[in-house]
């Protein structure tokens, strides 16, 4: 058995290999893309033999790993192992099509694979992931804009129910939908309820349309359907755009960039800390070998 941890720590340990495995992984990224619009026998047993290559590397760096706790402790190792067992899940054990169609859909997280093959990559994951508490803040934060907003703006700009207005009333109404009908036409009131409204709010965020969302909301207020003056409705989405799209999206900006600087700073401390080791275990060796050219002459002195 030492003898097989030897071998999997030297075949795990070896460049040649991680480019191997590399290539494999870039060469089923690719055919994934293939299979959605063409399958065939040669295909599937390209992808049979890379599931093959796949289980040995797992298994190579499980043997490889210091024990089962150094092995699972690391995330790639967690994840790399679910897609190789999600891919050995055989398709004819589920007769339902939304099930076999999840299978199918993970088996696409493969793909993800290509994220560990270069150290800068696995860098920036790690820092995505320390960053995600600091953004749970920032998008709590943005949450209680887009509530406050939301509530606002249906309080303000909700359209009246065409069923319940008559005579001059609906004639004006129908006077609004034809000058400005909603974009797109079959979209409902933008502010109808306060899911809507926070849609409505994403849709601003993302720059869509949202100056038509301001000139159809001034023409209902010249035409008296909404009593808000276009003043406010200008400050309104303004004011909206300026706060969600220069601030909070900055705040989370600035959380990665923070995150990513520290990530680095780590990576080049322990650079140098390894390197000192290094260093230590050179200077040891050289202060332990014996010193013999200095105490013959010594000894034949005293003689």
């Amino acid at each position: 058995m030492g003898k097989i941890k030897e071998m999997s720590v030297s075949i795990a340990g070896d460049k040649f290999f991680d480019i191997f495995i590399t290539i494999i992984i870039l060469v089923n990224s690719l055919l994934i893309g293939v299979q959605t619009t063409h399958s065939n026998h040669t295909i599937e047993l390209i992808q049979r033999v890379i599931l093959y290559i796949f289980t040995f590397e797992i298994a190579i760096r499980y043997i490889a790993a210091k024990d089962n706790r150094s092995f699972f402790s690391e995330g790639w190792n967690i994840f790399d192992l679910s897609l190789v067992l999600i891919g050995w899940i055989p398709e004819s054990m589920f007769e339902s099509a939304s099930t076999l169609m999840a299978l199918r859909v993970l088996r696409v997280f493969r793909v993800l694979r290509l994220l560990r093959t270069a150290k800068e990559i696995k860098v920036i994951v790690a820092v995505l992931l320390k960053s995600m508490k600091s953004m749970l803040y920032n998008c709590l934060l943005f949450m209680i804009f887009v509530y406050l907003y939301a509530v606002a703006g249906v309080s303000m700009f909700r359209l009246p129910d065409p069923a319940t207005l008559q005579g001059e009333e609906l004639q004006r109404y129908e006077q609004l939908m034809t000058q400005a009908p909603n974009t797109p036409v079959n979209s409902p009131d933008p502010f109808g309820s306060i899911g809507e409204g926070i849609f409505t709010l994403f849709r601003a965020l993302t720059g869509e349309d949202w100056t038509d969302l301001r000139y159809n909301l001034v023409t209902a207020s010249e035409l008296g359907i909404v009593n808000i003056s276009p003043t406010i409705i200008t400050g309104f989405f303004v004011s909206w755009f300026c706060i969600s799209a220069f601030l909070l999206l900055n705040l989370v900006t600035g959380a990665v960039i923070n995150n990513y600087q520290l990530a680095m700073e780590e990576v080049a401390r322990r650079k140098r800390k390894s390197q000192a080791v290094a260093d230590n275990d050179g200077e040891d060796v050289g202060s332990t070998e014996p010193d013999t050219g200095t105490d013959a002459p010594v000894m034949a002195a005293n003689e």
